[in-house]
């Protein structure tokens, strides 16, 4: 088995949209609270911005991961060939 060399080609620009979708969901449960707080429902509204952050994250955290593992790269260094053997 030859040598290989491990490369990540990840750039901002792959995960940006990932972000941007997180940090909208993070905004629309924070509008959310702020308008159940209007409401005087305080407690609805933390459990709400709650909720939505614990089951936002492992969505997050799942795309993260993938879009990571698919920019690994792994190159061949050179063939190992020993002409003596």
């Amino acid at each position: 088995m030859g040598n290989y060399r491990v490369q990540c080609t990840l750039t901002f620009g792959d995960i940006y949209p990932q972000v941007l979708a997180w940090m909208g969901v993070i905004f629309a449960s924070l509008a959310t609270a702020l308008g159940l707080m209007g409401a005087s429902r305080p407690l609805f509204a933390l459990l709400g911005v709650g909720l939505i952050l614990v089951l936002s994250l492992p969505f997050l955290l799942f795309a993260f991961t993938t879009t990571l593992l698919n920019h690994i790269a792994l190159e061949p260094q050179g063939t190992n060939d020993s002409a003596g053997l």
